[in-house]
């Protein structure tokens, strides 16, 4: 159970190509962002759709998977931990990020059905 304290799992689209970065040692990294949408009926009868982006980061052959196979508009799972880092601007002023770390990465396929 202790794998569960920072656990979160994400269905969404990508919402550009995976940008692929090689560090100075060969290690590699993907990142892109993962839209995920959350469908409801208000109280007055109106669908309300809303839309979250997630900043997704992905390392080594998590980050060849994605290069390889991944591309804008994808449906994927996703399963990872969430990160939380800060750093200045060049104006001095602190910036946050939150992204998800790929544990795993999944997929979908859309089956397609063949016309009679």
């Amino acid at each position: 159970m202790k794998n569960l304290k920072n656990s979160c799992q994400l269905t969404g689209h990508i919402g550009k190509n995976p940008e692929i970065t090689t560090l100075e040692k060969g290690k590699k990294i993907a990142r892109f962002s993962l839209a995920t949408n959350d469908n409801y009926t208000a109280q007055d009868g109106t669908k309300v759709s809303n839309t979250t982006w997630h900043n997704i980061v992905a390392w080594d052959y998590k980050a060849d998977y994605a290069e390889k196979h991944l591309t804008k508009g994808n449906e994927v799972v996703i399963h990872g931990r969430i990160s939380n880092r800060s750093y200045k601007d060049k104006q001095g002023n602190t910036k946050y990020i939150s992204e998800v770390i790929i544990n795993e990465i999944l997929k979908v396929q859309k089956e397609t059905q063949a016309e009679n």
